[in-house]
This record gives C-alpha cells, sequence and structure tokens, in this order.
C-alpha cells in the first residue's frame, strides 16, 4: 500500500511563513505612528513653558482639577442611575412600548455633547419661549420675578452631559441584564427574595463590571468635550488646554496640562479595571436563558413608559425638535448657505477617507493578532487602541509636534533640492487631522473587526491551511467574506464620530477648513444660534445612523 505525503512542503512553508511576515510588519507600521503622539507629548511637555507654570499653580490648574473632578463625579453618578434604571426597565418588565423604548433609548447618542448645550442654551434662555410660558402659566410677567436656575453652570453641564452619554451605561448594563440566565433569578425567586430585591442582590452585582466599563467610556467622553464645557462656563482641564496653546500661544504649556489630562484617564482605566479585577461570570451558552419579562398593568405600564420616554425626550427629542425649527426658519428666510456645502463636502469627504483609513488598518491589525497569536501581536493591538483614551485635544498637541517637524523637513529638502518651498505641507492639506482621525478612532474599527473574527470557528482556518492556504489567502476567501456585516457596522460608527469630533479639529485643520462641528462652534460661540441650526441638524441626523444599526443589531440577537 503506497503512502502520501500530506505534509506542505518546504517551499509552501516558506511561502506562508513569508505572508505573515508581511501581516506582522503591516501591524508594526500601523501601530508605531499611533504610539508617536504619546511620545511626542511627553517630550513637548519637557521643553519648558517660559515661566508659565506659576501661572498655571496660582490661577489656572486648581479651578480647572476641581471643576474637572466635580463635573467626572456629577456625570459617572448621574449615568449610572440612568443607564442602569432604563436598562433594567426594559429588560425585566413588559408593558406597552417596551419595544419602542429599547431602541429610542439609544437616539441621544446620536446627540454631540457641543449640540445639546448649544441647544439648551437657547431654549432655557430667561427671554426664551420656554421660561416665557412657565412664567405666564405661574401669572409672572418678567424674569426679574421668576427665572429658572441658569443653565449655564456645573450643575447644568453635568445634567445635559449625562443625559448624552447615559446610552453608554445602557447598552452594555442591558446587554448582560438579557444575557443573565433565568433560572438565578428563579432560584433567587424560590429562595424568598421579592421581585423588588431581585435587582439589588442578583442582577445588579452579575452587572457591575458592564456599568463600569459603560461608566469609564461615558467618563472619557465628557473628559473629551470641549464645546459644552465652554458653552456652558466649566472651565475643565480640555478648555484649559485650548486656551494655554490658541490664546496664550504656549505650546510646551498646554502639553504639560495635557500630560496631566493624560494621567487622570489612565487613573480612570486603572481604576475602572480594579474596581472589577474579581469579577467574573461564567454563563453555559446550552443552558442559559433569559427570563421572562414581569407584565405590567396597564396604569403602571403606562407609567413606565412615560419614565423611560423621559431620557429620551431631554436628551434627543426636545433639541433635535428645536433644530428642526431653527433650521427651517432659517431655510425659509435665507435657503441653503452655499458655504454651508462647501462645509458639508469638507465634513464628509474628510471622514469618508478617514473611514477607510480606519477600517483597512483595523482590519490588519485585527487579522494579524488573529492568524499570529503572541504577545507581540497582543501587544501592537493594545498600542493601535491608545488613541481612543485620549482625548481630542491631548492628541492634537501629540500630533502637532511630529507632523510640524516632518514639515519642516520637507520644506527645507525642497526648497535644497528644486529651490522652491512646500511650506505647511501635511497640516495645510488637511493630512494630520486625519492622521488624529485614524489615531483617535482606530480602537473601533479594531474592536468591532476582532469580534467579527471571534464568531468565525478557527476550524476554518486550519481547514483553510491544509488545502494549501496562506495566511493572506485564508484571509481573503475566509475571514474577509464573513466579516462584511461588522466591517460596515463599524465603518458607520467610525464615519460619525468623525464628522462629529470637535477638539481635535479645531486644532489640526488647515486655515480657511471649516466642517459642520466648527462652524457649529463658532457661531455658538459668538451667539449666532440661528445661522448653526442647519449644521447642528445635518449632524444629529447622521448620527442617527449608527443607533439605527445598533438597534437592529440588538433586536437580532434578541
Amino acid at each position: 500500500m503506497s503512502h502520501v505525503d500530506l505534509r506542505p512542503s518546504p517551499m509552501l512553508k516558506a511561502v506562508r511563513r513569508r505572508s505573515g511576515r508581511v501581516w506582522l510588519l503591516a501591524s508594526v507600521l500601523i501601530a508605531a505612528p499611533v504610539a508617536t503622539p504619546v511620545l511626542a507629548l511627553l517630550w513637548q511637555a519637557l521643553q519648558g513653558s517660559n515661566g508659565l507654570w506659576p501661572h498655571l499653580l496660582a490661577y489656572v490648574l486648581p479651578q480647572a482639577f476641581l471643576q474637572t473632578g466635580m463635573l467626572l463625579v456629577g456625570v459617572g453618578v448621574l449615568v449610572t442611575l440612568l443607564g442602569t434604571s432604563t436598562a433594567w426597565l426594559v429588560t425585566a418588565y413588559d408593558f406597552p412600548g417596551r419595544r419602542l423604548l429599547e431602541w429610542a433609548l439609544l437616539l441621544p447618542l446620536a446627540m454631540p455633547t457641543y449640540i445639546i448645550a448649544y441647544a439648551y442654551l437657547d431654549l432655557l434662555h430667561p427671554i426664551g419661549w420656554v421660561q416665557g410660558a412657565i412664567r405666564a402659566a405661574l401669572g409672572y410677567a418678567s424674569p426679574r420675578d421668576f427665572r429658572l436656575p441658569e443653565i449655564r453652570s456645573m450643575a447644568g453641564c453635568i445634567v445635559l452631559l449625562s443625559f448624552v452619554l447615559y446610552p453608554y451605561v445602557y447598552l452594555t448594563t442591558r446587554a448582560m441584564f438579557f444575557t443573565q440566565a433565568a433560572n438565578l433569578v428563579e432560584v433567587s425567586r424560590t429562595l424568598g427574595t421579592g421581585r423588588g430585591r431581585v435587582f439589588w442582590r442578583v442582577a445588579l452585582p452579575l452587572a457591575r463590571p458592564a456599568i463600569a466599563v459603560g461608566v469609564s467610556l461615558a467618563l472619557m467622553e465628557a473628559l473629551n468635550d470641549i464645546g459644552a464645557s465652554e458653552f456652558l462656563g466649566v472651565k475643565t482641564l480640555t478648555v484649559s488646554v485650548y486656551t494655554t496653546w490658541v490664546t496664550r500661544s504656549d505650546l510646551p504649556g498646554a502639553a504639560q496640562i495635557a500630560v496631566a489630562m493624560l494621567l487622570l484617564v489612565v487613573a480612570l482605566v486603572t481604576i475602572e479595571r480594579w474596581a472589577r479585577r474579581r469579577q467574573r461570570y461564567w454563563s453555559s451558552a446550552q443552558r442559559a436563558r433569559s427570563f421572562t419579562p414581569h407584565r405590567l398593568g396597564s396604569v403602571s405600564g403606562l407609567a413606565a413608559f412615560a419614565l423611560g420616554l423621559i431620557p429620551v425626550l431631554i436628551g434627543f427629542i426636545a433639541p433635535a425638535s428645536y433644530l428642526a425649527v431653527e433650521a427651517w426658519k432659517r431655510f425659509r428666510f435665507a435657503g441653503l448657505s452655499p458655504r454651508l456645502l462647501s462645509e458639508t463636502f469638507n465634513t464628509v469627504t474628510l471622514s469618508a477617507m478617514a473611514t477607510l483609513a480606519i477600517l483597512l488598518f483595523g482590519l490588519v491589525i485585527a487579522y494579524a493578532a488573529r492568524s499570529l497569536p503572541g504577545r507581540l501581536t497582543a501587544a501592537l493591538q493594545r498600542i493601535s487602541t491608545v488613541g481612543y483614551a485620549m482625548p481630542g485635544t491631548v492628541l492634537a498637541i501629540g500630533i502637532l509636534v511630529p507632523v510640524a517637524a516632518l514639515d519642516r523637513m520637507i520644506d527645507q529638502t525642497a526648497l535644497a533640492w528644486l529651490g522652491m518651498p512646500t511650506g505647511l505641507l501635511l497640516i495645510g492639506s488637511g493630512a494630520a487631522l486625519g492622521y488624529a482621525y485614524v489615531t483617535r478612532f482606530l480602537a473601533i474599527s479594531v474592536g468591532s473587526v476582532e469580534a467579527g473574527f471571534s464568531r468565525i470557528p478557527r476550524s476554518f482556518d486550519h481547514a483553510a491551511r491544509s488545502l494549501g492556504q496562506n495566511v493572506t489567502g485564508t484571509f481573503r476567501h475566509i475571514h474577509l467574506p464573513l466579516s462584511k456585516p461588522s466591517l460596515v457596522a463599524a465603518g458607520l460608527l467610525v464615519f460619525v464620530d468623525c464628522m462629529k469630533e470637535l477638539p481635535a479639529t479645531l486644532l489640526l485643520r488647515p486655515l480657511n477648513f471649516e466642517t459642520l462641528a466648527t462652524h457649529l462652534y463658532g457661531e455658538a460661540a459668538r451667539g449666532t444660534y440661528e445661522e448653526a441650526s442647519i449644521a447642528a441638524l445635518a449632524i444629529v441626523l447622521v448620527g442617527t445612523l449608527p443607533v439605527i444599526v445598533l438597534a437592529r443589531i440588538g433586536r437580532w440577537k434578541s
């Protein structure tokens, strides 16, 4: 009986090794530029700031740290209450309108923080129609007789940011509540635990890791905010970085404050991981089943629906309705401005190009970690996601330093060889801004693609290898076709995030280059709210697209 050798030939082994090295090298080339801003920020912070620190220590940093801490504590508490309570409401109880609330509670994700601040500053103005209607109902004639508490305050900033950011906690916590097995709840009921105490004794302790993840994401978004904080008069560290750089023209001083912010972000992530260091949750995929929600009566069901609708009303419906009305007034009065059309073109073009690059780089990083598992690829994957933890203002400073140095080198080289300068080629062309988008949002692409790859059994890889495919062939024939849904979802999320990004866009945009976000910021800073309503409405409408996708994904999983 003849013997057939099924082992791959030495030439085939060499081809496979070469293919794997290509993916590893590509991962290194992607991760290195992502890590560069952090190193550049530290280097710039060591340059000194011409005696600025005595002024910062005496007048700026104490107030900035205090206000930043108060903002983060307030937002953390409020998003925990809103996100956890709404997640439990739509998971544990059945009432008319529950399916509507399940996806409607995600809608505030479409409302950037600076837009909700912009909308409510005009909605709740002392001489606005809201306060005017309240005074008329109460019998008062003037704002001097009665007015609501000032929205331009720390409390106002905490409330508005929380009603926009609570969906981060809602998403992660609802997923955990939904996957908790019915037998855990049923056993607690048989042991005498009341329905209300099941939440405190069983569901909430099991959901603590998910709550911690959602809160940490919300806090990093709050720390990244610059528009809402500045509009509402809260001088956070992010606002201090911006004013130190732009107003005082002191880049080293701004870099030093940015390093302090980066340390704060690291502390937030460390605290989050430490808080759930011993939290583990196991569930058998074959035996676990979701518990059946308790059916409420007509009156209590209506009350539950009304309570669940309040965050949606404050976080999305009211500001979106205001924007729609104001945009329609502006359109009837002056039509669409040519400047608005050019800004829309700038926003869509830049966001689309950045999204394509981010998806490509995310595919490379995630597939290298999948096909070549080891400490090196795992480290490269972690490095590639570090930009998402950096506020946009901090990232902009870290990018400006190496990009400006490269611009100077290109300019000097062109002048020496060609006799003509190039100027600020990378910064002036928008390449630096695209670099910021890639660094900031690469983590979304990597995470989404990795989640898509995790659903593909390893046996598919082994079968492809046994049929003679190398690493690249397996990717092309197996992983890429099966990962298209996760790629589409990641692309949509990244595109919308690029459109909404404000701090990095403000600081790195070329001269005379405006996006919808920077246009809105400029008009709101001048107090001309009606001029920015169309741009704000366009951002919100585009921002609803990933909410629809998330809602469809959640319904499909259910």
